[in-house]
């Protein structure tokens, strides 16, 4: 199977010694992408969320798919007990990406991500 390794740099640039995305076959896994080196970086939780959604809308655009092709999302968050107050405008910002069509998701606290600032990151997989 061709596997295809692409870092989009202009999308989400990484930050360490890994890939942002591989397409393998029909399947484009995307690793945790957050809202480092944005504004939104110091933002608040939501803000980082509405910046990563994006990345994520553009990353698998970029691979020629649609928000609809994501099948799987795992969402970790740094503070949990915030968060929860939050899960429904976190679902109006999910609601505008995939308009319906939404991906399988799992929430995980973490006690915390690459950078001090961040407060969520998500990794999806696209199904073409």
């Amino acid at each position: 199977m061709r596997k295809t390794r692409n870092n989009h740099q202009s999308i989400a640039p990484t930050i360490g010694n890994y890939v942002r995305s591989i397409r393998a076959g029909d399947m484009l896994f995307i690793s945790g992408c957050t809202a480092v080196n944005t504004p939104a970086e110091a933002a608040d939780v939501l803000t980082q969320a509405k910046v990563t959604l994006d990345r994520i809308k553009r990353i698998v655009e970029a691979e020629g798919g649609k928000p609809s092709d994501v099948v799987r999302m795992v969402i970790y968050v740094t503070d949990m007990p915030a968060f929860r107050p939050l899960i429904s405008k976190f679902d109006a910002l999910v609601e505008e990406v995939f308009k319906g069509q939404y991906p399988t998701s799992t929430l995980v606290a973490s006690p915390g991500l690459a950078r001090a600032g961040l407060k969520i990151e998500i990794e999806a997989t696209a199904a073409f």
